[in-house]
């Protein structure tokens, strides 16, 4: 299925494209102006002419594209005419900055949602209903078998883990960018004021988040630390690509978890080596991707990436809605667990930079 050609959004070989703003959403190559759901690097690639994107993510996106980038950040709310269009940035609930960019030229609005999820999260503005006449959702998690638990009562099992092994390091991997520091901000909101070790890569994204007023523990770079210096009992937050790495010379006996909605999946744990699997995600559920169709209200709803046909399939047949999926449209883009977008459970091979 492709968008229909006098859509407000077309498909071209850039991404999605609107003529009426004269931009691209989340380009897949560098256009002249691209308009940015968020900073995870299969949404926000380098070599654009402009960025617009929510202010909030702004330092995020200079960060990993550059700080001399020509970026326009706006308010969550704001509208600012591109061409014959409006267009204007929703919280997402994603990470931090991300956003639902809704466009609205002659009588008709389109809203995509980027990466989005209906969880609470203290590392990142709420995600916030916006209708429109014609939906573009992602489907990461399309599958009724994905339905999370809430944050803090993860986060409390990740740290009766950290705790219960006070003789062992704990090494904990998560995403560098938007899991790591919901989990920061998730063990703060317990009461967690002891520091944590971070590796460099989770060490890059800190700033951002700390001059937005995220509320977080003290963190340090474990490479600050003397590799004298004995780590039983601290807790260190690194990406998946470090596991197994020479990296991990640095610790004696480590316990090691992986954080991740594909933990929800029965033996996802044993197939990566990590001794625990904590299922938390930053996208949507099952639950949450039916109430955000729901909230909408569109009459025509396009599915991308995931599951995209199943869901469709049901929102057709059980809830009577007007659902095509687009996921062959971008089956040749890839998430940020390096895996093909249309994944709908996780491959035998190691996730590298999982952002679920």
């Amino acid at each position: 299925m492709v968008l229909p050609p006098d859509g407000l959004l077309q498909l071209t070989p850039q991404g999605l494209y609107c003529p009426a703003a004269q931009a691209w959403i989340d380009p897949w190559r560098p256009v002249s102006r691209a308009l940015i759901t968020h900073g995870h690097a299969d949404h926000a690639r380098p070599g654009s002419g402009a960025y617009w994107a929510a202010s909030p993510g702004e330092g995020v996106l200079r960060q990993r594209l550059g700080a001399g980038i020509e970026l326009t950040g706006l308010a969550y709310g704001e509208e600012r005419r591109l061409g014959e269009a409006l267009v204007s940035f929703h919280p997402a609930g994603h990470v931090l900055g991300s956003a639902q960019i809704r466009i609205t030229a002659g009588d008709e609005t389109w809203l995509v949602s980027g990466d989005y999820k209906r969880d609470a999260d203290p590392s990142c503005a709420p995600f916030e209903p916006v209708s429109a006449d014609v939906l573009i959702t992602e489907a990461t998690f399309g599958l009724p078998i994905y339905r999370w638990r809430p944050g803090h009562q993860v986060a409390a099992e990740i740290l009766a883990w950290w705790r219960g092994a006070p003789q062992r390091p704990a090494v904990l991997f998560a995403y560098a960018f938007g899991k790591a520091q919901r989990l920061l901000a998730e063990l703060a909101a317990l009461g967690v004021e002891e520091e944590v070790l971070l590796h460099g890569a989770v060490q890059a994204l800190m700033e951002p988040y700390r001059s937005q007023g995220v509320l977080l523990p003290p963190t340090r770079p474990l490479s600050e630390l003397p590799r004298s210096e004995s780590l039983a009992g601290r807790l260190v937050l690194a990406p998946p690509s470090a596991h197994r790495s020479p990296w991990m010379k640095r610790f004696t006996n480590p316990q090691t978890a992986f954080v991740s909605g594909w933990m929800a999946v029965r033996g996802a744990r044993r197939r990566r080596g990590f001794e625990r699997g904590f299922a938390l995600s930053d996208h949507a559920d099952w639950d949450g991707l039916l109430r955000t169709v729901r909230d909408c209200g569109a009459r025509q709803v396009y599915v991308t990436h995931g599951n995209s046909d199943g869901l469709a399939r049901y929102l057709r047949e059980e809830q009577g809605l007007a659902v095509e999926p687009l996921g062959r449209a971008f089956e040749g883009q890839r998430n940020e667990e390096g895996e093909p977008e249309t994944a709908a459970v996780p491959s035998e091979g190691p996730l590298e930079n999982p952002s679920c």
